[in-house]
């Protein structure tokens, strides 16, 4: 999947979204504005299989539109600091590759809940729900000192260079979250919901590691990021062995956030005057 596919599908997502809000139909509409915070990490060729190792603080902003009880659309951004070590993941420790980067992410999912469940309902207070959808996020790996990985060259996929006669690689790219979460009404307005997403992404550059050492000519100033343990032939990625494997090109990286988000409910005005589809009993506030 391209980027400019999912920024396309991302945007007519949006645009129906937007339509549904800005043109609501007769019953009373709903859009609730929020945020949320919990932690961020990173699943890839420098942590295969370990959720929350090395996790960190994230934060972002959510406004969802509800359609009815079961169906919700989200918008939401994320900012999420992400983490990878050879070593704290007993990975490839030998390899000895770290990074950091913070992803810049901008969401929009669709939700279903199991059960009715509407802010500020007596009755329909409480649900477990499903999501998923497409975004699309900016990201930046750095080495311990700072330095931008994606301007060194410390990977070679060799169909880039053969391409573009450099190791560049895009820091935009395309995920598909999805996940599980619980709603909780807390008042009449406000609400809260607990959420583990999760994010295949269309990308491997994520951690700065995709297939393979290069062979330096000369210039051996950036060693320190490709091999910083002396891996193959004291660091120098091998004169004379350019297909050493560095990462699995094969494999996309992941990203999850683990959050807990607080909304305040608005509720639009209807065309007209209309039943909402709820005994007033229960549904006093709606």
């Amino acid at each position: 999947m391209k980027i400019h596919n999912g920024i396309g599908c991302l945007g007519v997502f949006g645009v129906f979204v937007i339509q549904m809000i800005a043109f609501p139909e007769t019953q009373a509409q709903i859009i609730e504005v929020g945020a949320s915070a919990g932690l961020s990490y990173y699943m890839g060729d420098v942590n295969t299989n370990k959720p929350f190792n090395q996790s960190k603080l994230g934060f972002g902003a959510v406004v969802r539109y509800y359609d009815n009880s079961r169906w919700a659309f989200r918008l939401a951004y994320s900012n999420l600091q992400l983490d990878g070590n050879d070593e704290k993941a007993d990975c490839r420790p030998d390899r000895g590759l770290s990074f950091h980067t913070n992803v810049h992410d901008f969401a929009l999912v669709a939700e279903f809940n199991f059960w009715d469940y509407f802010t500020g309902s007596k009755r329909s207070y409480l649900s477990p729900y499903l999501f998923g959808g497409l975004s699309v996020f900016l990201f930046n790996p750095t080495a311990d000192d700072g330095t931008e990985l994606c301007n060194v060259l410390t990977d070679v996929d060799y169909e880039v260079v053969k391409a573009n006669g450099e190791n560049k690689y895009n820091t935009m790219a395309a995920s598909i979250p999805f996940g599980i979460g619980m709603k909780l009404s807390l008042s009449e307005h406000i609400g809260m919901a607990f959420e583990w997403r999760m994010d295949y992404t269309f990308t491997d550059w994520l951690d700065d590691c995709h297939a393979y050492y290069p062979t330096y000519n000369g210039d051996e100033s950036y060693v320190q990021y490709s091999d910083p343990t002396g891996l193959t032939d004291n660091g120098l990625g091998g004169n004379n062995q350019k297909y050493i494997q560095r990462g699995n090109p094969q494999t996309n990286d992941w990203f999850g956030y683990l959050n807990v988000s607080l909304t305040y409910k608005f509720v639009l005005p209807s065309n007209k005057e209309c039943n909402v589809g709820a005994d007033k009993k229960y549904f006093k506030y709606y």
